[in-house]
């Protein structure tokens, strides 16, 4: 009788597949100041699209829930929903970083235009809803590269293979 257990092969190499595009438009900041988990600031959602393997609407009263960090790195963290034109709805959370040198952040939070190769904006994104024929969308994990504007975050969301 043999103890020897076969051999088992490496997991896979996730690879990207383009799965939907995001366009959140945003409401005034918010700056909360320090508080005891740090600098918080709040960004309302107030619309937006998304657009790929679903179209929908994104609705007015999610927000980012923004901690900047000490190293000035910015932990993303949003909360919104979005309708689909036959009514359903799909929750979307992202978690990620912002980060870059100082004067770029400074720029990017006075609202000018600045190369997104100046800075880093990640994301994972975390999808929820009820309709049938989107719940393969929650089997998935996707993950971003985002673009901040004045008034907008856009981004285009990868799910993971």
């Amino acid at each position: 009788m043999s103890t020897r257990r076969p051999a088992v092969s490496a997991p896979a190499v996730p690879g990207l597949e383009a799965a939907f595009d995001v366009e959140v438009r945003l409401g005034a900041l918010e700056d909360h100041g320090v508080t005891r988990a740090g600098h918080r600031r709040v960004v309302p959602v107030v619309g937006g699209r998304v657009t790929g393997l679903f179209d929908a609407d994104i609705l007015p009263g999610g927000a980012d829930w923004q901690l900047v960090r000490p190293d000035g790195a910015i932990e993303i963290d949003t909360r919104y929903s979005a309708r689909t034109a036959d009514g359903g709805h799909v929750y979307l959370r992202t978690f990620g970083v912002r980060s870059g040198r100082p004067e770029v952040l400074a720029a990017l939070l006075r609202g000018d235009a600045v190369d997104p190769a100046e800075y880093y904006f990640r994301l994972g994104v975390r999808l929820e809803t009820s309709v049938p024929t989107l719940a393969a969308l929650e089997q998935s994990i996707f993950v971003a590269s985002a673009i901040r504007e004045a008034d907008r975050v856009r981004y285009t969301a990868y799910r993971v293979t």
